[in-house]
């Protein structure tokens, strides 16, 4: 049997579900022996109200838990990890000790690093453990799956650094677009992989959960950033639409057509995406965002064959993204209405992969079909 350790900012028993999520998933059920890592928590996590303790992650501090048969949750609880105190000062000042984070014992973990044949990393502090795995384990085969930038996310500098140094160790870079490609120059290891879907549970014959699927029903479904001053002038312009919002989102307006659901299991969903007429795509600005305009959220929206509203500066170049200019009435105005007259038989799905194949490729296996769109 062969074994995996992944190395991620999210817990496995989370509602919301990640790449690393279905990429850990896709790999046990390829009869893999898979460990989840719950990196990046802390005293520090509990201070912040870190979103992921409404788990009560405290409960599994440093234990192997065994979630199912051959898939474990590990969730790596420390007395610190690295933060980016907001300062230069502080964050220079807090360098060395922040530098000793992939110092910190693992305890009941090291047997599965031991064992491992393989390792992949996400773009998180997580990072700081490499060397660490490396020593424990020289043979297994290292992945790097950068889902996100690390400056967009601001991370503490000791972070960067780590990428940097470390990047050119890995067996493979995973990026899931063509600009995050370019962070990393000079790299052969380096390969773009966009990100893989559930084919098959989108393809269910999932019920209706719109109460009103006469009228045009727009989803959202994700995380912060969100674009909450388009919410306000689109649903002013159309107040015949129903604007429904998944996800843990703070200060949404409030409105009769506006609906906003919280944070949801991915199976409760994915009948959202599947029976909507519309996708939202719309983050607000920040340096270095449009290396997410092939998210996994656009990915999902386009198997659905949705149009999707996405601000200009996403420079996305899907035929099935319609751009706004933020805080233009004119603009978001123009978006919606060319969205909604979309004729949606014609949004491809060509490209759209099964998160089986990508994880096959990680693991630097041939796959064992073809993997493509339904």
């Amino acid at each position: 049997m062969k074994r995996a350790v992944f190395v991620s900012v999210h817990y496995w028993g989370s509602k919301r579900k990640a790449g690393f999520h279905w990429l850990a998933d896709a790999l046990w059920r390829d009869g893999w022996d898979v460990t989840f890592v719950t990196a990046a928590v802390s005293w520090l996590s509990v201070l912040r109200r870190d979103h992921r303790m409404d788990y009560d992650l405290r409960s599994e501090a440093n234990r192997l838990i065994t979630a199912r048969e051959r898939l474990h949750s590990y969730v790596w609880f420390t007395p610190f990890h690295p933060v980016n105190l907001r300062r230069p000062l502080l964050n220079t000042l807090s360098r060395p000790v922040f530098g000793r984070y992939g110092a910190l014992g693992i305890g009941a973990l090291t047997p599965k690093v031991r064992q491992a044949d393989l390792f992949v990393f996400e773009s998180t502090a997580g990072l700081l453990l490499f060397d660490r795995f490396r020593k424990l384990n020289p043979r297994a085969r290292t992945v790097y799956r950068v889902s996100d930038d690390l400056r967009l996310l601001k991370v503490h500098p000791v972070i960067v650094a780590a990428e940097r140094r470390l990047a050119p160790r890995f067996d493979l870079v995973s990026v899931p677009s063509e600009p995050m490609q370019s962070l990393f120059p000079g790299l052969r290891q380096v390969r773009v992989h966009r990100h893989g879907i559930r084919t098959e549970l989108f393809d269910r014959p999932w019920p209706n959960p719109y109460p009103r699927p006469q009228t045009t029903n727009v989803v959202f479904a994700g995380m912060p950033p969100f674009d909450t001053a388009f919410l306000v002038r689109a649903a002013r312009m159309f107040p015949g639409w129903q604007w429904h919002i998944i996800g843990p989102l703070p200060g949404l307006p409030s409105g009769p057509s506006i609906h906003a659901y919280g944070e949801k299991p991915f199976e409760e969903t994915v009948p959202f995406l599947v029976h909507a007429d519309i996708g939202l795509h719309t983050p607000t600005w920040d340096p270095g965002v449009e290396s997410r305009k092939d998210s996994l959220k656009v990915i999902q929206y386009t198997y659905c064959q949705l149009p999707i509203i996405a601000p200009d500066f996403m420079q996305a170049t899907r035929s099935n993204v319609f751009a706004y200019r933020p805080d233009d009435d004119e603009s978001i105005q123009a978006a919606l209405l060319a969205a909604r007259a979309c004729e949606r038989a014609t949004i491809t799905r060509d490209g759209i992969y099964s998160w089986d194949g990508l994880a096959r490729e990680l693991a630097g296996e041939p796959a064992k079909e073809q993997a493509g769109a339904a």
